[in-house]
C-alpha cells in the first residue's frame, strides 16, 4: 500500500515531542518533526505546567509536518504521562494551569483519606497502587483547602484529553488515562462515583469515558487553516503513555492470555508489569500494592511504579548547578569504573521522591544504613543504577506470585530506558532473567500503530506487534554474575524491609 503518515504527539514530564510514523503496510519507521523542552513552573506556592506553551510547541510540530508529508497525513494522537488533569468552567474556559504531580500539596492527604475510608474499601473500588500524587488525594487536597474550582468545574480533562479537545473541541475521558486517577473501577471500567461523593468531591465534572482507538473527531477550522491539515483526525490512543509504551512491546504473544514476559516501561519512572485479562484485587495485591490499570483491547496493565532514570536526572541537574554538566554516557562511564554492589539503597524510599539535592539524599540513606558512602559522582550513579535493578528483583517475584506463580521468563525493556546499557545488563544480572530491550520509542511507535488498528492499516494488537518486531532492532542481555548479586539482594531486602 502507499506510505501512511500517522502524527503521535508524545509528552513527558521532562520534554515532548512530534513524531511521523511512516507505515508502507509491512513496516514502521519514525521520523522526528519537533522537539521541545517541558517541566514544571514555580508560581506562587505551586509547581504548575505550562500548557499553553506546550499547546504552542505542539502547532508548530503540526505546521512543520503539513509542510513535510502533506495529504500522507492520516491522524494525530497525543499521549501523556498520568494522574494530572485540567478542569474547564462552564464556557470551556481553563480554570487553571494544571498543577504538577510533584507539587506538594498532596503531602499528607493519602492518610487523611484513610479517615474517611479504609485503605482497603479504596482499593476495592479501584484497584490502584497507593501513591500520595494519585488524583484522588490532588482532589482531596483542593477540596481540603477550598479550592474554588471544584464548584466551578464543568468539565474534568487528564492531560491528554485537554490536548485532544484543543485540537478538536470534543471532550471525554480516554479510559488508559483515567485509570490512573484512583477512582474508575477496573472491573466495571466506569467511573467510581460512589466512593467520590462519600469524599465529597464533586462527580458532575468528570466525562464520557472513551476507548483506545475511538476517533474523537476532526481538528478544529482554525486550527486546520494555521496548519494546512483540513480534515485532520485525531485519534484515541493508549493516552497514558505506559498503555502505548506495552503495545509496542514486541513478545509474540496475543493480548488477553497470561503471558510469560514482564515488561519494564523505562523513563523518568520504572513501570514494572504484566497485561492480564482481567483485573486483580486480592488482599494480596493490596499488600504488595500494586495497581491496576487499562490497557490496550480491554487488557489490564498490573504494574508496579519503580523510580527509574529520575534519580540520575535529578543528580545530573544537581550537578549541573554547581557548574559541572556531565553528559549521560560520561556518567554512565564513570560508573561502570566504580566496584560493583558496594551498596544499595531502597530507589522508592519517600526521600528521593522530590529532594532538593539528590546526590546528597542518597548518600544519607546509604549512611543511614551504615553502608559505605559513595565519594563520587561515578559512585553515586551506581549505587542508584543496582538499587534500581535490585528492586526490578523484587518486583518480579511479586508479579510471578499475583500471576499465578508462573515464571516470567523474558523481561522486556522498552522506553528511552534501553539506551542505558549498563542498567539493561544489571537487570538481567540482577532479575537472573533474560532481558530483550528495545524498542527505544515505545510510547509513540504504540500511539502511532493504535492509529494504524483505528485507520484499518493494521487488523489486531497481535500483528501490531509483528510489525514493531519486523520494524525496530532489539539488544538482548544474557544474566551474569549470580552470587553477587544473590548476595546484594538479601543486603537490599533487608534495606527496603
Amino acid at each position: 500500500m502507499a506510505t501512511k503518515v500517522y502524527l503521535a504527539v508524545d509528552l513527558g514530564a521532562s520534554g515532548g515531542r512530534v513524531l511521523a510514523g511512516l507505515f508502507d503496510g509491512e513496516k514502521l519507521h519514525l521520523e522526528e518533526v519537533h522537539r521541545f523542552e517541558n517541566g514544571g513552573v514555580s508560581i506562587g506556592n505551586q509547581l504548575q505546567w505550562n500548557v499553553l506553551g506546550l499547546w504552542k510547541e505542539i502547532q508548530l510540530g503540526l505546521r512543520a509536518a503539513a509542510a513535510k508529508y502533506e495529504q500522507r497525513i492520516v491522524s494525530v494522537a497525543v499521549d501523556t504521562w498520568g494522574v494530572d488533569f485540567g478542569l474547564l468552567g462552564p464556557n470551556d474556559e481553563l480554570l487553571s494551569n494544571p498543577i504538577s504531580y510533584r507539587d506538594k500539596r498532596t503531602v499528607g492527604m493519602m492518610d487523611h483519606a484513610f479517615t474517611m475510608q479504609t485503605r482497603e474499601q479504596i482499593f476495592a473500588e479501584t484497584g490502584l497502587q497507593f501513591m500520595e500524587f494519585n488524583t484522588l488525594y490532588q482532589l482531596l487536597a483542593m477540596k481540603v483547602q477550598k479550592s474554588p474550582l471544584l464548584d466551578c468545574a464543568e468539565s474534568y480533562l487528564m492531560i491528554a484529553d485537554l490536548f485532544h479537545w484543543l485540537l478538536t473541541g470534543e471532550k471525554g475521558n480516554e479510559i488508559t488515562n483515567a485509570s490512573t486517577t484512583q477512582f474508575l473501577n477496573p472491573h466495571t471500567r466506569q467511573w467510581s462515583t460512589g466512593m467520590l461523593e462519600k469524599f465529597g468531591i464533586p462527580t458532575k465534572m468528570l466525562g464520557r469515558l472513551l476507548e483506545p482507538g475511538t476517533t474523537l473527531g476532526t481538528i478544529r477550522q482554525n486550527l486546520a487553516d494555521s496548519t494546512g491539515l483540513a480534515g485532520l483526525k485525531v485519534v484515541l490512543p493508549g493516552t497514558h503513555d505506559t498503555a502505548s509504551a506495552v503495545l509496542a512491546v514486541p513478545a509474540a504473544s496475543v493480548p488477553n492470555q497470561r503471558p510469560d514476559w514482564a515488561y519494564i516501561s523505562s523513563g523518568t519512572w520504572s513501570l514494572m508489569g504484566v497485561e492480564t485479562p482481567t483485573p486483580v484485587t486480592t488482599d494480596r495485591c493490596r499488600e504488595l500494592n500494586f495497581t491496576n490499570e487499562g490497557g490496550i483491547g480491554g487488557t489490564v496493565r498490573l504494574l508496579k511504579n519503580i523510580a527509574g532514570m529520575w534519580l540520575v536526572q535529578e543528580c545530573r541537574r544537581i550537578w549541573r548547578q554547581g557548574g559541572t554538566e556531565f553528559g549521560w554516557d560520561d556518567l554512565i562511564r564513570r560508573a561502570q569504573a566504580e566496584p560493583a554492589l558496594a551498596a544499595v539503597i531502597n530507589p522508592d524510599h519517600p526521600s528521593l521522591v522530590a529532594p532538593t539535592d539528590m546526590p546528597t539524599a542518597i548518600r544519607e540513606l546509604c549512611e543511614q544504613s551504615g553502608q559505605p558512602v559513595p565519594e563520587n559522582e561515578g559512585q553515586v550513579i551506581r549505587v542508584a543504577l543496582e538499587s534500581i535493578a535490585l528492586r526490578y528483583r523484587m518486583v518480579i517475584g511479586m508479579l510471578e506470585e499475583l500471576n499465578g506463580g508462573g515464571r516470567l521468563e523474558t523481561i522486556h525493556i522498552v522506553g528511552g530506558g534501553t539506551n542505558n546499557k549498563l542498567l539493561c545488563q544489571m537487570a538481567a544480572d540482577a532479575c537472573q532473567r533474560r532481558v530483550v530491550a528495545g524498542p527505544v520509542e515505545a510510547t509513540a511507535i504504540g500511539n502511532v500503530m493504535m492509529q494504524a488498528i483505528a485507520d484499518g492499516a493494521v487488523s489486531s494488537v497481535a500483528e501490531a506487534r509483528e510489525v514493531i518486531r519486523d520494524s525496530f532492532d532489539v539488544n538482548e542481555y544474557l544474566p551474569q554474575a549470580a552470587p553477587a548479586w544473590d548476595e546484594a539482594y538479601e543486603k537490599f531486602r533487608g534495606v527496603v524491609n
